[in-house]
């Protein structure tokens, strides 16, 4: 697993009341407090889902996040992360809010 400053990719998956609680501005809005870059989109399956991006210890942060924070009106039933790998550059240059 990689840690500290490594760059890691990964997707991610968010069930539970995460739609029209402003779970996806939330999650923007931490993901670049940590400096992080990819994105968050809603599903027609009522999850969010998305992508994160930056060093092991922000993302790790994030995902900590993920799983036990959100939106303050959020209710997280569970978390899926998936595709984690190291990756040399960064693939996006800010946090998106995909529609």
């Amino acid at each position: 697993m990689a840690e500290g400053n490594t760059l890691i990719s990964v997707d991610y998956e968010i069930f539970g009341k995460v739609q029209g609680v402003f779970f996806r501005k939330h999650t923007q809005a931490e993901g670049k407090k940590l400096g992080l870059v990819g994105w968050v989109q809603n599903t027609d399956r009522g999850t969010v889902q998305g992508q994160l991006q930056g060093p092991a210890s922000k993302v790790r942060h994030m995902q900590e996040w993920l799983e036990t924070s959100g939106s303050p009106k959020s209710h997280i039933d569970k978390a899926n992360f998936n595709n984690e790998k190291v990756i040399s550059k960064l693939d996006y240059s800010d946090f998106q809010i995909v529609k």
